[in-house]
């Protein structure tokens, strides 16, 4: 999709390789990426990176901040920003934020590209 490279995807994954893979993927389908391997660093760099468009995060993360705190900061700074949880734990409703799409690991990248695509058109 010809707007990708027009948002800022940042993706929250505390396992280096499956974190690079991901990262590989959206950057060869367009998207600019900022990549965090815990909760504190995602907060610290959405703080400092006010063009954070969109949030794809595990929810096991490492540091006082899992992916479902990470979320809330993010809705909180971009509030029509698309969230996406990708994670082998289990799915908690109740703790999404509004609009959010949770996809359960491990998730084929299609899958992932064609709801951040989603996404998009949503916001």
């Amino acid at each position: 999709m010809s707007d990708r490279a027009q948002h800022t995807v940042l993706v929250v994954e505390d396992e280096w390789l499956l974190r690079m893979e991901l990262v590989d993927e959206l950057v060869t389908a367009g998207w600019q990426i900022r990549e965090a391997s815990s909760g504190d660093e995602a907060l610290l760099l959405l703080e400092q990176e006010p063009a954070i468009d969109f949030l794809i995060t595990d929810i096991r993360l490492p540091g006082r901040v899992d992916g479902w705190g990470v979320a809330e900061r993010f809705r909180e700074l971009h509030p029509g920003g698309g969230v996406v949880y990708v994670s082998a734990n289990p799915d908690l409703a109740h703790r999404r934020v509004p609009g959010s799409v949770f996809l359960g690991k491990p998730v084929a990248i299609q899958t992932l590209l064609q709801t951040c695509d989603q996404l998009m058109l949503k916001h």
